[in-house]
């Protein structure tokens, strides 16, 4: 008995992983809007930014302001899209309605990354 119940408890800990697709985004104002530098949860992007900041930016169907169940500041582990783009990212922004189970890596222009890589795992990290 006391077995199977260590085993339950520790599947009820284990957290959800969610499969989406990834691409990257830039803090320019054709890819955002007129404040490319501001987020959706009013965090400010410095200018000389890039993909080691480790923010993100996920479709609203995965933020909890649209029913998902991420919110703004949650850290999530990301694995699948690359060696050095996998890693552990905080929410900042959300993309366009039109996106579906995305989730967008802020990167620098200066780094070129043209990422469109699908099966991407994103897992919450339960913060202590």
């Amino acid at each position: 008995m006391l077995r199977h119940v260590a085993s339950t408890k520790k599947l009820a800990t284990r957290a959800l992983t969610y499969t989406v697709t990834a691409t990257a985004y830039q803090a320019v104002a054709s890819q955002t809007d007129s404040e490319p530098f501001i987020t959706a949860d009013n965090s400010r992007i410095k200018p000389h930014y890039g993909s080691k900041k480790r923010w993100m930016a996920l479709s609203r169907d995965l933020l909890k302001p649209w029913g998902g169940p991420f919110n703004f500041g949650d850290k999530v582990r990301v694995r699948g899209i690359s060696p050095k783009l996998d890693g552990v990212y905080t929410i900042h922004d959300t993309m366009n309605r039109r996106h579906h189970h995305c989730m967008d890596v802020l990167t620098h222009p200066s780094e070129k990354y043209d990422i469109f890589q699908k099966d991407v795992k994103i897992q919450p990290i339960a913060m202590l």
